[in-house]
């Protein structure tokens, strides 16, 4: 088997800390591994396979002979350095908004769309987190008896915006259980024993960035633009783990224990759904399992096709790093 040179830029970020673990987890058949970060952590020494690999500093000649250029930096450095890396004909899996919307850039998640990599021209994107556990769960409905409408409420954790989000939630947590002032520098509101129904920018239509990627991600995905989809999304004080309240739907009408039966079936899904003994999906779980979880399947009420279920994640594995490492297993392979 051929070996590659490989690439993470951003590597002492949560999600480039993960890419580097999950290529060793997985044995990504990596000849040299290259980490690159900003200035401030050049000189930063981080194990890959028990050897101490030392963080460089991002420049224009990093990407000389190197076969796969994984990104978690942001928007901003994969915007200079993405096409960079793809003129000395590097492969870039991207994990910023950059590039997810361009139309000739594959925005992928390997158990749903592998097909769209064979029209990549040097960069992939990752989609959203919170898109990627969505549309994972929902493939395999809409391959059986399709999908015409979705209403999606995310609950996502503190570590989608970095580890000073992280440090923040534990202080203030100390805080209000000491009845001390709460001190607040990452999100406009407290997030310790709060929610905050607000992740990224307002847009003028009263959508958030965040709700808007879910909607535009989804429907580039499944290629449907006419896909009806809506989405709230709410930062919650739990650090890791990205659960969603969901409601399909469906153009054809489908029985719960069909739905159960498809998700025993399929690869990347567990079903965590026995409501008699409490078992359903919950965040910290997804420390435990990479897979998508699944639970709390249950009809609509009013509309015969509709179903209504609890999504849950992991946002820094299967929501970041591990989906832009199995783009890059399914590519070494060809």
């Amino acid at each position: 088997m051929k070996n590659f040179n490989v690439a993470v830029v951003g590597a002492t970020g949560f999600v480039g800390r993960q890419m580097i673990k999950i290529l060793e987890e997985r044995e990504f058949p990596v000849k040299k591994i290259f980490l690159f970060a900003s200035e401030n952590s050049a000189g930063e020494l981080i194990k890959f396979k028990d050897i101490p690999c030392e963080v460089q500093t991002l420049n224009k000649n990093s990407f000389q002979n190197i076969d796969f250029a994984l990104f978690s930096a942001g928007t901003a450095v994969s915007k200079e350095y993405a096409p960079l890396a793809v003129k000395n004909e590097s492969i870039v899996i991207d994990n910023s908004n950059a590039f997810r919307m361009d139309p000739n850039v594959p925005l992928i998640v390997p158990e749903v769309n592998p097909e769209d990599l064979d029209k990549h021209q040097g960069i992939i994107a990752n989609p959203n987190c919170s898109t990627i556990q969505l549309v994972v769960a929902l493939k395999p409905i809409k391959d059986e008896v399709d999908i015409k409408r979705i209403i999606v409420s995310t609950y996502q954790s503190v570590s989608g915006t970095g580890k000073k989000a992280e440090d923040e939630l534990s202080e203030q947590s100390q805080q209000v259980l000491a009845h001390k002032k709460i001190s607040r520098d990452v999100y406009p509101h407290q997030i310790g024993f709060n929610i905050i129904p607000h992740i990224d920018d307002f847009e003028s239509n009263g959508y958030t960035k965040e709700e808007m990627k879910m909607v535009h991600e989804t429907k580039k995905i499944f290629k449907d633009n006419n896909l009806n989809i809506t989405a709230t999304a709410a930062r919650v004080p739990v650090f890791i783990g990205h659960s969603e309240s969901v409601y399909i739907e469906t153009k054809k009408f489908v029985t719960i224990h069909k739905i159960r039966d498809i998700y025993l079936k399929t690869q990347g899904i567990k079903l965590v759904d026995d409501i008699m003994h409490n078992k359903y999906p919950m965040a910290i779980m997804s420390e435990t399992y990479d897979d998508v979880m699944i639970g709390r399947i249950r009809k609509d009420l009013a509309e015969p096709n509709g179903i209504n279920m609890w999504i849950v994640a992991n946002n820094l594995r299967k929501g970041a790093a591990l989906n832009a490492v199995q783009i890059a297993e399914i590519l070494k392979n060809r």
